[in-house]
This record gives C-alpha cells, sequence and structure tokens, in this order.
C-alpha cells in the first residue's frame, strides 16, 4: 500500500519536474523553434495510426464543445485576461525604452563631469566652454561658429491634465545652436524662444500630459512668469521637456555653472576625435559619449524593473488560469467518462485519448491567447502615458506592443494550455474502463 503511494507521489513530482522544464523551453523557444514542434506534432497526427486516432478522438470532443461553452469559456476568458495584462505590462517597458533609444544619435555628443552617470549630478564650469570649443572633430555653421549648446536641467513643477495632481517635468535651458545641435526637434506649433526672454517652447509630449501648455498661455516656474511661444515635436525623450534660453534659466534659478554640452560632430569619425581630444586635455575633466548611448542607458533599471514586474503580474495570474483549466478539463472528463471508456474499449489507447484532451485545451488555450493579443493591440498600442524618469522627472512614451511581444503572449497562453489539459487528460486515460463505464 505504502509502495504504490510512494509510486505515485514520485510519479505525479516527476510528471510535475518535467512539466516545468518543458515549459521553461518552450516560452524560451524561438519562432522557428515552435513552428518545429508544430510540424513535428502534425506529422504524427497525419501519419501513424496513433496520431490518426488521437484526431478521431479530438473531433468528438471539439464537436461537444457547444454543448459546454459555459465552462469552455473560463478557460478562454482567463488566459486572454493573462495574456492581455502580461502584453500590456511588457508593452509599457518596451514603449519606454524604445523612446530612450530613439533620443539623440551617434554624432551627437554629451559633455558630463567626469564620473558623472546623469545631468543632475554632473557640473561645468563656465571657463570650460571657449575650450570645448577649439577642439577637432566639432561640426560648425556657415559662419564658422561651433555647434555647441551648454545646457541646464530643472525640475519643475506643473499639473497633471489626467488628475491634477503635481509632476515632475524637466526644465531645459539651451544655447543659441541648440536647434543645429538637437536636428530633430521641430516648431510645430507657434515659434522658437527669443533670447533673455522668458519665453518657453514646450515638447508635444509635454502639451499633451500637463496643464496650460498651449501656445499664448503663461505660467509660473521658479517665482517668475513665462510664456509658451511655441510646441515642438522630436518622437523621443526630449518631447516631455520644456526648453528656454539657458542664460535665462541660470540667472532664474541662480545656476553660475552648466551641467551638460550637447555638441554635433563630424560624423562618427569626429565625434571619435572629439572625444579622444578631451580626455587627452588634463584641464578639462570630462567624459564624452553619444546622445544615443547616454538616454538609453538612462532607463535600463525601470525597464527592468517593468518587465520584471509584468512577468510576476503574468505567472500570479496565470497560475489562477492554470486552475481555471484544471477544474474545467477535469469537468469535461468527468462528463465524458463513459464516452472515454467507449474509445478505449475500441481501440483507443492511452496515447490518443491523452493527445486528444490536450489538444482541445491547447484550441481554447489558442483562442484565449488570441482575444488577449487583440485586446492588448486595441486599447494599448500607442496609448501615451508617463513615467518618471531617472533624472526625477517625468518622461512621456508610448505603449509599443510589437509583434515579438504578441508571440510571447500566444506561447505564454499555449504553455496555459498545456499545464491546465495534461492532468486531465492523464486521468482519462488511467482511469479504469469498467469504473469510467459506471461514471455518469
Amino acid at each position: 500500500m505504502f509502495k504504490s503511494k510512494l509510486k505515485k507521489w514520485l510519479g505525479n513530482g516527476l510528471t510535475v519536474l518535467l512539466l516545468v522544464i518543458g515549459l521553461v523551453l518552450w516560452i524560451s523557444l524561438p519562432w522557428f523553434g515552435v513552428l518545429a514542434v508544430a510540424v513535428l506534432v502534425a506529422l504524427w497526427l497525419l501519419l501513424t495510426r496513433g496520431g490518426r486516432l488521437a484526431l478521431a478522438a479530438t473531433r468528438i470532443g471539439v464537436a461537444s464543445l457547444p454543448q459546454r461553452w459555459g465552462a469552455s469559456s473560463v478557460i478562454v476568458v482567463g488566459i486572454a485576461g493573462v495574456v492581455g495584462v502580461l502584453v500590456a505590462m511588457l508593452a509599457m517597458g518596451e514603449g519606454f525604452q524604445a523612446t530612450l533609444n530613439n533620443t539623440g544619435d551617434d554624432t551627437t555628443a554629451i559633455v558630463l563631469r567626469g564620473g558623472s552617470q546623469a545631468e543632475t549630478n554632473s557640473v561645468i564650469t563656465r571657463e570650460q566652454v571657449p575650450t570645448l570649443s577649439t577642439l577637432p572633430g566639432i561640426s560648425r555653421d556657415g559662419e564658422g561658429r561651433p555647434l555647441l549648446s551648454p545646457e541646464l536641467s530643472q525640475v519643475v513643477n506643473l499639473v497633471s491634465k489626467s488628475d491634477g495632481t503635481d509632476v515632475n517635468a524637466q526644465f531645459r535651458g539651451v544655447g543659441p545652436q541648440a536647434w543645429a545641435v538637437h536636428d530633430k526637434v521641430k516648431i510645430i506649433e507657434g515659434r522658437k524662444f527669443a533670447a533673455g526672454l522668458r519665453e518657453i517652447v514646450v515638447g508635444q509630449g509635454a502639451k499633451g500630459q500637463f496643464r496650460d501648455m498651449d501656445v499664448g498661455r503663461t505660467l509660473t516656474l521658479g517665482n517668475q512668469t513665462w510664456t509658451v511661444v511655441g510646441v515642438f515635436a522630436t518622437g523621443d525623450a526630449h518631447d516631455s521637456e520644456l526648453w528656454t534660453d539657458a542664460d535665462t534659466l541660470a540667472t532664474t534659478y541662480q545656476r553660475s555653472a552648466w551641467q551638460s554640452i550637447s555638441v554635433r560632430t563630424d560624423g562618427k569619425a569626429g565625434f571619435e576625435q572629439f572625444k579622444a581630444a578631451v580626455a587627452a586635455d588634463p584641464r578639462l575633466k570630462l567624459d564624452v559619449e553619444t546622445t544615443r548611448l547616454y538616454y538609453s542607458k538612462q532607463g535600463g533599471g525601470l525597464t527592468k524593473l517593468i518587465d520584471i514586474l509584468g512577468k510576476v503580474i503574468g505567472t500570479i495570474m496565470a497560475v489562477g488560469a492554470v486552475f481555471g483549466a484544471l477544474n474545467t478539463m477535469y469537468a469535461a472528463v468527468a462528463t465524458r467518462a463513459r464516452e472515454i471508456a467507449t474509445m478505449r474499449a475500441i481501440g483507443f489507447r492511452g496515447l490518443p485519448v491523452v493527445t486528444a484532451v490536450m489538444l482541445e485545451t491547447m484550441l481554447l488555450a489558442l483562442l484565449g491567447g488570441l482575444l488577449g493579443c487583440a485586446v492588448a493591440w486595441l486599447l494599448f498600442n500607442g496609448y501615451s502615458v508617463s513615467t518618471i524618469g531617472s533624472n526625477f522627472s517625468a518622461v512621456v512614451f508610448k505603449f509599443h506592443v510589437s509583434p515579438e511581444l504578441l508571440w510571447t503572449g500566444l506561447k505564454w497562453a499555449l504553455g496555459i494550455g498545456l499545464v491546465g489539459g495534461l492532468f486531465p487528460a492523464l486521468r482519462a486515460a488511467r482511469l479504469p474502463i469498467t469504473t469510467a463505464l459506471r461514471e455518469t
């Protein structure tokens, strides 16, 4: 008696272990790996006797789904919820990182104090700017002036349009050459600010998220009144910012030094030349990197956090969906006990029966996955939100539901279906025929 129970427990434990390993491998499979698995299963179903029996049993089970649709819909809706939440969370992280990755380029350099990881803890004295402007590798305009923009960053409080709460935003002061240095910045409404005046241009993301951002409106920042004179668009993290003249911002907030210097270089070769020149000058003690690399690194920690959080939430919901699938499929097996026993009595062995129940569950899981992906795409793709970036100010970005995320969602759905259908399928195959025939 004890040995039989022990054997049963060991068998179940081994099944669970193999299932966990299989799920991990399944989730990590690339598309061609999934395609290979699907082709192998299809060949087995079509070319072997056991496979053809499994297909026949599956058709019988699928034909009875309309009579069991109330219970089956539990699986579909539960899995759809898991996939929808998972894809939405991952889309948020992907959208945030994509916004940062699109900020800057490989030919624009950002100069920070040596050892600084961000603008917030960088200090560059005004005396260093003339030295930087003479270094090789810097692009120049038609009049021979170096394309270099000393910049300041000030965190200010603005009022959110959505709920009226105070939100931190980045108020950036830029130099006269900023429009040539940041050549992706385009005025789409109004005009550029005038040097020496308390005028602001706002990013289109900031305009969508904060109050009083329309052209002509005034707002109080640093105990001074500022006028919004224009709206700009970049398609990157700068869309979340407010821009003004750097000297005016420095005077308002009593700043005697700059925080960063943005430099337009002569291509990638010019960037390397400029970076080497800065490193070779012992007076400067500054770090140089491309704006693309700098901004992409700013969201690393938050992106990973969102990714982990999404998978944790998805896993918790997936457990609930698995139990829902288990209950539904156990009930389906119980109501079809006689039907399954009859099939086994006329030649349907254990493997075709297991496969049939599994295929039925996987079909429902696929429907749930497709529904969840559709909901995530329709509701969240392109949805604009904001979050706190590494400089403690809001970064406006859009959810990005990519084909890769949809593919991940479908794999999760099928994985849930696999877990939810396996044990009921094993029960259907193991139940003694005489016992099953007596069940109603």
